[in-house]
């Protein structure tokens, strides 16, 4: 099934029967050195040609994935667990393209038949389905952006090992976990790396790509001159827990919750001490609710389990706080309440 456009799709929604094909318009990374791999090129006769790209979920970063993908002149597979998940996932990137074509009409970039003619372009790039049976058996690189659980995780990795071409890459947009753990289950490990992409997709500029002792070096090259075709910059990191950046970011909002949890400081005051004090954009509370104060208690539940020794992952009162937050289904930005009251992507306060 095809969506060019919301009036042709929600028309043809009705007609949905388990595959979908959607049409979208938008242009807009573990290695200790952490060295930036814009040099980097696939090697000549290489096995690993990417020109489909399957993403596996659609929520804030598959969707984006997906989007970015297609903007980049791929095609795009995707899929999701129910027509419900589809649509909505789909929608995402529609009203995200048309947004951006908006923009570009308001400032005399283009005119609206031309951005309107973009978005049905872009679009028409996007096929879906629930299930994987198309996208396992036509995507040259596959990334996982499913929820954040192992115990999930590490089944679908040995899905996609069984069903997916035997030149196809297999990506994980882990933030936190092994990439490793995956490669052993999916039983073809030289295909399998990390692709760690940023929220929101479309904006943040960085890609962490991540490999294992096992990961074929063709298969990094392939991944990171996909990076590079989409606009974004690689950088290039080993295996360890939480990358480059959640490695050091997911300790430094820990800190920030367990100060809130001992009444230290106001919600308020932490935020624009480091906003003020450290130059920073958002303070660490206000990016812990954009993040998703229930993927930082997964990450530091992860952690201190594998790594129960490690002090950097040891926060008690942060944990405790975060359960009941949780519990509560105070998550941040996409329930409306975490640490701050969120309409959408703007927080409105306390």
């Amino acid at each position: 099934m095809h969506f060019t456009t919301r009036r042709q799709s929600n028309i043809m929604a009705s007609f949905i029967r388990g595959g979908v094909a959607v049409t979208g318009a938008m242009r807009m990374a573990w290695r200790p050195s952490c060295r930036t791999l814009s040099q980097t090129r696939v090697a000549l006769g290489s096995q690993y040609k990417i020109e489909t790209v399957g993403v596996v979920g659609l929520g804030s970063m598959g969707h984006g994935v997906a989007q970015l993908a297609a903007v980049s002149g791929y095609n795009v597979l995707v899929s999701e667990t129910s027509e419900e998940s589809l649509l909505r996932g789909v929608g995402a990137i529609e009203k995200s393209l048309t947004f951006l074509a908006g923009k570009r009409v308001a400032k005399g970039d283009t005119d609206q038949a031309t951005a309107d003619a973009d978005v049905a372009e872009i679009m028409g790039r996007i096929s879906g389905e629930v299930g994987l049976e198309k996208l396992a058996s036509e995507s040259d690189l596959v990334i996982e952006a499913i929820v954040e659980d192992l115990k999930i995780k590490l089944p679908f990795f040995e899905e996609l090992g069984r069903t997916t071409k035997s030149t196809a890459i297999l990506a994980t947009n882990t933030s936190s976990y092994s990439v490793g753990e995956m490669a052993e289950a999916s039983k073809v490990p030289h295909r399998v790396c990390g692709l760690h992409y940023f929220n929101p997709v479309q904006v943040m500029k960085l890609v962490e790509v991540v490999k294992t002792d096992q990961s074929d070096p063709e298969a990094i090259a392939a991944v990171t001159d996909f990076v590079k075709k989409t606009g974004k910059v690689a950088v290039d990191c080993s295996d360890t827990p939480g990358f480059i950046v959640n490695r050091l970011l997911i300790p430094y909002l820990i800190q920030a919750i367990a100060m809130v949890a001992r009444g230290d400081a106001s919600i308020q005051d932490i935020d624009t001490g480091m906003k003020l004090g450290a130059g920073h954009p958002m303070g660490p509370l206000q990016l812990a609710d954009y993040v998703g104060n229930d993927v930082c208690l997964a990450v530091m539940d992860g952690w201190t389990a594998k790594y129960p020794d490690n002090p950097a992952f040891k926060a008690p009162e942060a944990v405790a706080l975060l359960e009941t937050m949780v519990g509560k289904g105070h998550l941040g930005r996409k329930t409306g309440q975490g640490f701050y009251r969120w309409e959408g992507n703007k927080c409105v306060g306390i």
